[in-house]
């Protein structure tokens, strides 16, 4: 089920069949029955001053709520874009939430294998990652959703898209068909950013404008710290989830 990694590297399991993934994470003990906070984006054409923004903003207003609610993050895995944005600011801000990858075996570089040409590093500060079937970016999308419904069970869970590409708009949709609900961060670019014009009428993409009509979607302005927190408390609906009230706003003087 799982490969001899380094120390230090997330604990790795190969999964190969949907039905699988139950007891796969009882195996490697990824709690079951937690509220969920699903991450799909990526982080392409972001700059070094707006990558350090999402990361100010992931360790102010997201991972409170994360902690506050008991809540286990999933995502792609690797490092790179959102992904190692969270991982970053889970290591710097101290906190122990679950945070699982799920990634297809033949895009990730690992240590006892022969990667293929273009696969992408591991994010180090991921406490798992499930390796699934596929060779393909894209192909690990219909894993993330089983993985994310297995964890929750018949706890809330959330979707939180920032930037990304074609596959975010994949991503979106099937959380929505699962009746999860999506929080997409505008200001972040490219797909977060056309589904926020396509709601506001400022864009004909047709993609965006189908995400946006959903009543289970709602878009937040990347700035709006508050907003943030009361979208992903809203969504993840757990009772005592109280997270530590942040600043209404992020100013550019703030970031670090």
């Amino acid at each position: 089920m799982g490969g001899q990694v380094p120390e230090g590297w997330p604990v790795v399991v190969h999964v190969s069949r949907p039905a699988e993934i139950a007891g796969v994470l009882d195996a490697v003990s990824v709690g079951r029955g937690r509220p969920v906070v699903v991450l799909v984006g990526g982080a392409g054409g972001m700059d070094d001053d707006a990558v350090r923004k999402l990361e100010e903003v992931l360790r102010r207003a997201v991972l409170p709520v994360i902690d506050a609610c008991r809540a286990t993050v999933i995502d792609g895995g690797t490092d790179s874009g959102v992904m190692r944005a969270v991982g970053r600011a889970r290591s710097e801000a101290g906190t122990s939430f679950p945070l699982v990858g799920v990634a297809a075996r033949g895009t990730v570089a690992l240590p006892e294998t022969s990667s293929a040409t273009g696969a992408a590093g591991i994010d180090m500060h991921h406490t798992h990652l499930l390796l699934v079937p596929g060779t393909e970016w894209g192909d690990e999308a219909p894993w993330i959703v089983d993985v994310a419904d297995a964890v929750a069970g018949d706890r809330p869970s959330v979707t939180l898209l920032i930037n990304g590409g074609e596959i975010a708009y994949d991503d979106a949709d099937r959380s929505l068909d699962r009746g999860r609900p999506v929080v997409v961060l505008a200001g972040t670019g490219r797909t977060a950013d056309a589904i926020a014009d396509a709601a506001a009428g400022r864009s004909g993409d047709a993609r965006g404008r189908r995400i946006a009509r959903s009543g289970l979607t709602r878009i937040v302005p990347i700035d709006d710290l508050a907003a943030l927190q009361t979208a992903l408390v809203n969504a993840l609906r757990v009772a005592d989830c109280q997270p530590v009230a942040t600043d209404q706003h992020l100013d550019e003087g703030e970031v670090r």
